[in-house]
């Protein structure tokens, strides 16, 4: 074998000239083939931001995506919820219809009877004047013969008072029958306006939610201004028909304010609270998740509870110097918070009966005190039908004593003629009457300054 040493010089340069030769071919390939994989790496890097940025904006738009696809499902939520709450308004408004048509037939068949009681008084009124008519112009008949020039002064003065209280009866009547008409026009009006009113008092609830989400004592105060401005609705006068913020005494000696006592006729009283607490039915309202949404309702629930018992525990039908019925209205200034309780807790009515109390909302107690106003008018028109009665009896038993009078008057007057009579047949009929006894003296010579009347001298001269 040949070694390196054996080869010739030339052809040892030749071969590590071709080498190197080789070798820098191969060099410049590698730096070529370098420079082609740096431009190839750059272009991918460019390549690989490219798809960095797609990347990020992909990521951007599906986090839009999920925004819009969480909005989409809080609107649905939200969906649900009105649905929910039109379902709540609907059976709500088919209750105020009922109660709308049953007010209404209430309302006619005392309409009604009113018209029956104003026939009858104004027949009784009718039968009542020509009774007066028909008895004074048979004693006038039978008496003027007699003595009507002598008395007719007499009887104008006697006549005079009961003229005058005559008239006046007839002007209460009268003005009571345009009190009524007044009155039946009134009660068509606030029938008209009922169903706008209870709209008008379920959107003004609305404003109940920055209310509740204060304290208990805002709470409190703005359930008084709602009840407050039921009561005006309700035609009910503070200072008359109901009065607020009475103090009593407890029969255990605590002192207690309810919020408005309501009068009713024949001395009693209906006591109305309204600081029931209603936050928790605010955090349900307002919250979308399905597991807190029962918790609040629960606690919306509970709070209604609690309230009940402090209520009952007052015991505000035993108060000193109020005569009130044996339970308390517990008002709920918003319908559909009480309407959410009663469905999620059918028993709470009878809880509350159990404690003496009753549940009332804006629309049940709205009708409930027209009906006391009602009552009430009435009760005012029994108290002036009774006072005209009154006043028709004493004058009646007047009339029947100035009747009873002329007949004394007429018999004093007979009486007064009788002697009269007997008198002037004594000074002018019979032989030896005064009369022809001193005419005697005349004729025998006496000089008289005056003489008799000659009738008085003829009817002497007659006998």
């Amino acid at each position: 074998m040949y070694s390196l040493s054996d080869l010739p010089p030339q052809y040892l340069n030749a071969g590590l000239l071709l080498l190197a030769l080789i070798f820098l071919i191969l060099l410049l390939a590698t730096r070529r083939t370098l420079s082609q994989a740096r431009l190839q790496v750059a272009e991918k890097s460019d390549a690989l931001l490219a798809q960095q940025q797609s990347y990020n904006e992909t990521q951007e738009r599906m986090g839009m995506l999920v925004e819009k696809s969480r909005q989409y499902e809080q609107v649905l939520a939200e969906k649900h919820q009105l649905s929910e709450a039109s379902g709540v308004l609907q059976k709500e408004y088919s209750k105020l219809q009922a109660q709308h048509e049953a007010q209404k037939a209430r309302l006619d068949a005392l309409m009604q009877n009113h018209e029956e009681k104003l026939a009858l008084m104004h027949s009784s009124e009718q039968r009542l004047q020509i009774q007066f008519e028909n008895l004074a112009n048979k004693i006038f008949d039978e008496k003027s013969a007699t003595y009507q020039s002598q008395s007719k002064h007499n009887i104008e003065a006697v006549l005079a008072p009961f003229k005058s209280q005559l008239d006046g009866f007839k002007q209460q009547i009268s003005e009571q029958h345009i009190r009524e008409g007044q009155e039946r026009a009134s009660l068509k009006t606030e029938i008209l306006s009922l169903k706008a009113l209870n709209q008008r008092i379920t959107e003004e609830a609305s404003a109940l939610t920055n209310a509740l989400k204060g304290d208990n004592k805002k709470q409190g105060n703005w359930g008084e201004v709602i009840l407050e401005r039921i009561l005006k609705e309700s035609g009910l006068r503070e200072g008359h028909e109901f009065e607020t913020q009475v103090s009593a005494q407890s029969e255990q000696g605590r002192r207690l304010q309810p919020d408005v006592v309501v009068h009713l006729p024949n001395d009693k009283d209906v006591i109305i609270d309204s600081k029931v607490s209603l936050a928790a039915y605010e955090q349900y309202f307002n919250c979308d998740d399905d597991t807190s949404r029962k918790q609040y309702l629960s606690a919306h629930v509970a709070s209604i509870k609690g309230h009940i018992k402090g209520l009952g525990a007052k015991e505000y039908q035993s108060l000193k110097g109020l005569r009130t019925l044996d339970y308390v209205l517990l008002f709920i200034p918003i319908e559909p918070a009480f309407l959410l309780a009663i469905e999620e807790e059918p028993d709470l009515v009878s809880l509350a009966l159990n404690h003496n109390i009753m549940l009332v909302s804006p629309t049940n107690l709205l009708v409930a005190l027209r009906t006391i106003n009602n009552i009430w008018q009435y009760e005012y028109q029994n108290q002036n039908a009774q006072l005209i009665a009154e006043q028709a009896g004493k004058l009646y038993d007047k009339f029947v004593g100035f009747v009873s009078d002329i007949e004394k008057i007429g018999k004093a007057l007979d009486t007064a003629h009788g002697s009269y009579e007997a008198a002037m047949n004594k000074l002018s009929s019979g032989r030896g009457n005064l009369v022809r006894q001193v005419e005697k003296f005349r004729e025998m010579g006496v000089q008289p300054n005056k003489r008799l009347d000659n009738t008085l001298s003829r009817l002497s001269d007659e006998e």
